[in-house]
């Protein structure tokens, strides 16, 4: 519940003010009881205080409101997890029961190869336009292209993403996550497909991780409309030089183009782990600018949120032959702790 405590006028009639119009207009006394009773009755709620022509009060109304968004998107969400997390890794995993009953958010597995049967039966007229908007959007790597010596990882990658979206939405999906130890009979671990279908504002979590796939479609959901974007992000490796201090966000491949306002290119780099081909991504750099970073976990007892406040930096420097681009997929970001 919003409770706004304003009045009818923002400025008092100060030449005619009397005790019929403080009577009239007591919001000041009013409001304060309506709150009183709100809280005796245990009532949640966000208070904004001031008046609806200022627009920094409209402004923490319209965060509400966003919020409440997020909010309603977990109530009834599905999540596919296409197989099981990554082993031995406790913070992927958390109890789905408790996620419903708390969240509203149901949480299940569908086997991968189902998936890679999906996959397989999609036609070359299926990914026809998706290539053709490869080319539109994208700076298409010469041996992605028509004629070149990769083209078929291209096709692979089309068809994971035409296969993926049918999947999610004949399911009434709007979040998933893959995982690289359990890909069964897919050639690829999908890398292209996830990051696009995350710019398409589906939820995605790496390695079965499903409350990262919750947050992230929360994040698009209470984000539409305003400038920056949202994304899987891990807090892969940190920079401690005195001074220079700062994290290293990256994942394999499965970062969202809506972190950049610029063109992505589209290419085919190793991937060390999930024994399959090397998959086709998006590569591209975060702009800079302000950011939050959230992960929830699991702590029996209760679900615990972590936020803090960042900024996005630009490398230190150019990072189109470091070691890890190849497994961050992207060129990830820079994250330098704000608190």
């Amino acid at each position: 519940m919003l409770h706004l405590h304003t009045q009818a006028e923002a400025g008092l009639p100060w030449e005619s003010i009397d005790m019929d119009f403080m009577n009239l207009n007591q919001a000041a006394h009013g409001d304060r009881e309506f709150a009183y009773m709100a809280t005796r009755m245990g009532v949640s709620r966000k208070t904004v205080v001031g008046h609806v022509s200022d627009e920094a009060v409209r402004g923490r109304v319209g965060t509400w409101v966003r919020a409440a968004a997020g909010w309603q998107a977990l109530r009834g969400m599905k999540v596919c997890r296409f197989g099981d997390n990554m082993r031995n890794v406790a913070v992927t995993e958390g109890d789905k029961t408790e996620a419903e009953i708390r969240l509203g958010a149901s949480v299940n597995t569908w086997a991968v190869n189902e998936l890679a049967e999906a996959v397989e039966q999609t036609s070359a007229a299926d990914v026809e336009p998706l290539l053709k908007e490869y080319e539109e959007l994208y700076d298409v790597a010469p041996e992605l292209r028509a004629d070149g010596a990769r083209r078929e990882s291209l096709v692979y990658a089309a068809r994971q993403e035409h296969a993926m979206r049918r999947f999610l939405d004949e399911g009434g999906f709007t979040a998933f996550t893959t995982n690289f130890e359990d890909l069964g009979a897919l050639r690829q671990l999908p890398g292209l497909a996830v990051q696009r279908l995350m710019a398409a504002g589906f939820g995605f979590g790496a390695e079965g991780d499903w409350k990262t796939a919750l947050l992230v479609r929360a994040a698009k959901v209470m984000g539409h409309g305003l400038d920056g974007g949202a994304s899987l992000m891990e807090d892969y490796t940190y920079e401690m030089t005195p001074g220079k201090e700062k994290i290293l966000g990256a994942h394999m491949l499965e970062v969202c183009p809506s972190l950049t306002t610029s063109r992505p290119s589209l290419e085919v780099h190793p991937l060390g782990i999930g024994g399959r081909e090397d998959p086709v991504r998006l590569v591209f750099t975060a702009d800079p600018g302000p950011g939050i970073v959230v992960a929830m976990s699991d702590l029996r007892e209760r679900f615990r949120l972590t936020a803090n406040v960042v900024q996005l930096v630009e490398p230190d420097a150019p990072c189109r032959t470091c070691p890890w681009r190849g497994p961050s997929g992207s060129l990830s970001a820079l994250l330098r702790s704000k608190r």
